[in-house]
């Protein structure tokens, strides 16, 4: 099977800062990745270089089998979505035609959306909660809906690969448990998956994997059963840590 994924010697740094170094990792359909590390490790500058939103220093990505660095936007598109941790609205618009932006690269140059694009879009918004707001101006919604908002733009693009930066932002507990459920749902039906996420219980509760960012380039991969235990989450976060179980056997994690 052709990896959703496939990182060879991958070396990423910022402002001389080193993220990860030698990353070899591939990404299967159907799996769901935690990335977990400290504020600056380079969690957000490592989903941009597998975007294709900015150069690696070296090594090779390939997206489905393509190489990145040959593959057109609009063919990357079909297949990649991302979620930012910020989104920039400069012009009022419905939450309908926000949503339809994530069809665009599923039509060509002079196309209009068809009534399967609005069917799609509106599935998307129903999945995130919003099916009642597709009239609302973009620019009156809380912080909190307009991150459900961009989760539903990035369902209705329908990307067999996801990079999630961040997807938990501005949510309350209530809508944090709804969206990576709905994550685990895409996984389960075909997605790979890839979260940046703060909570490693959540990272144990809803992803199978987990690759984590030291900080220094060094990094660690595997299933979340064998990476996520309490000694090399206290070396990630520079804290120790606590493993605790819950009466159906979840795992969670504690600061001490």
């Amino acid at each position: 099977m052709t990896a959703i994924l496939s990182v060879q010697d991958l070396s990423v740094s910022i402002a001389g800062h080193p993220v990860c170094a030698d990353l070899n990792w591939q990404v299967e359909a159907g799996q769901h990745w935690a990335v977990l590390g400290r504020n600056g490790a380079g969690k957000s500058t490592l989903l941009h270089t597998l975007a294709g939103l900015r150069e690696a220093d070296q090594g090779g990505i390939h997206i489905d089998g393509m190489p990145l660095a040959a593959t057109s936007p609009r063919e990357l598109a079909k297949v990649r979505g991302i979620l930012p941790q910020r989104q920039l609205d400069p012009f009022a618009s419905t939450v309908l035609e926000t949503v339809l932006v994530g069809r665009h690269p599923h039509l060509g140059r002079w196309d209009w959306e068809s009534g399967d694009d609005r069917r799609i879009a509106l599935a998307a918004l129903e999945q995130a909660g919003l099916k009642e707001f597709t009239q609302r101006d973009v620019l009156t919604l809380s912080g909190g809906e307009r991150q459900r908002l961009a989760i539903a733009q990035l369902l209705a693009q329908q990307p067999r690969l996801m990079l999630l930066d961040e997807p938990l932002t501005h949510l309350d507990l209530n809508h944090q448990v709804a969206v990576m459920d709905l994550m685990q749902q895409q996984s389960r039906a075909g997605a790979a998956v890839i979260s940046v996420l703060h909570d490693p219980g959540f990272a144990a509760r809803y992803c199978d994997h987990a690759l984590l960012l030291f900080g220094t380039g060094t990094w660690l991969a595997g299933p979340t059963a064998e990476v996520l235990t309490a000694s090399n989450l206290s070396c990630l976060y520079g804290h120790t840590l606590h493993e605790l179980h819950d009466a159906g056997g979840q795992r969670w994690f504690v600061p001490a």
